[in-house]
């Protein structure tokens, strides 16, 4: 039997390396699609001699999509910003990539194409960010009808961008930031199951068409999510409440920086609650019980202990 062949667009990412892993164990050959192949470099000893290429593509040019995707069976979207810089706006890597990746997984005769979303994505967000990520959905679905669409909340693990930040901001400063109050709620999901829910969805032809959201098993505030990463990391904090518009006043300074840690783009995501609508597909569709963030932050957090990673909890 020939060997499945899938391209993973934005697989040296966060959330990709963890896939790309898995689609490996599950026997695919696999295209990792970056931007600098020598960045996803680390993914190879990942599977076995020749089983996982890094390839140069960007879903900003059509030329490298399709070569990219050329003879692939499953196409994986998985690009996007936090934030933009120069030429990579929301509008031109959510929508317009998605575009792209679509119909050249399409006229490449791929059958499975799944989708890279996020919890928030709504034609009718206040956030710049939403809106893109929502028109990106509805460029997939046109142009790969039958694409499968993943939307997590807050994804969380080693390498992650969230309880990283804030714990290494504990480590300096004498208090965090809690925007809007930290009445925010989220449903932070592991990025482990993340990937095996989408390793499992591109083997299934009845996940087409479908949209599932990804969450773990507990809401929490902006809040307590911030005195759980003070409790796992040992400090004592001061919690401050910060207003939506004082955060925007502050991000219009601080997204001047050249990795911002806020825009005022994120703030007015912030406005939003980040969680499971009720009724909609998620984990349980694969038989994935949700892994709590108490069960996995300890073990990459506690570098920012006082004394380091081998003080005693």
């Amino acid at each position: 039997m020939a060997a499945r062949v899938i391209t993973v667009f934005g697989g040296s990412g966060f959330v990709g390396r963890h896939l790309v892993q898995r689609l490996a164990r599950r026997g695919w050959l696999i295209r990792v699609a970056v931007r600098h192949p020598d960045s996803a470099l680390f993914l190879k000893p990942l599977g076995d001699v020749g089983q996982i290429t890094p390839i140069a593509a960007s879903v900003t040019h059509e030329g490298s999509i399709a070569a990219a995707v050329a003879g692939a069976d499953a196409v994986i979207n998985l690009v996007g910003i936090l934030y933009e810089r120069g030429k990579q706006r929301f509008d031109a890597i959510h929508a317009e990539g998605a575009r792209r990746v679509a119909a050249s997984a399409k006229a490449a005769g791929a059958t499975r194409l799944i989708q890279m979303s996020a919890i928030g994505a709504d034609p009718a967000s206040p956030a710049e960010y939403g809106r893109s990520k929502a028109a990106g959905e509805t460029a997939a679905s046109a142009g790969f009808p039958g694409a499968t669409i993943v939307r997590p909340s807050i994804v969380f693990g080693p390498e992650d961008g969230f309880f990283n930040r804030f714990a290494a901001m504990a480590r300096f400063s004498p208090a965090l930031p809690l925007i809007g109050g930290g009445r925010t709620r989220f449903q932070p999901v592991y990025v482990g199951d993340v990937a095996d829910a989408m390793a499992r969805m591109v083997e299934d032809p009845v996940h087409q068409g479908r949209v599932y959201e990804l969450g773990g098993p507990r809401i929490y505030t902006f809040k307590e999510l911030m005195e759980l990463t003070l409790k796992v990391i040992q400090r004592k904090r001061l919690l401050l409440p910060l207003p939506f518009w004082a955060a925007s006043l502050q991000a219009t300074f601080l997204e001047l920086l050249p990795v911002p840690p806020l825009t005022r783009d994120q703030v007015r995501l912030l406005e939003r609650d980040n969680v499971v609508a009720p009724g909609a597909l998620g984990l349980s569709e694969f038989g994935i019980a949700p892994t709590a963030p108490e069960a996995i932050i300890p073990t990459y957090l506690d570098v920012y202990r006082p004394g380091g990673r081998y003080t005693q909890g």
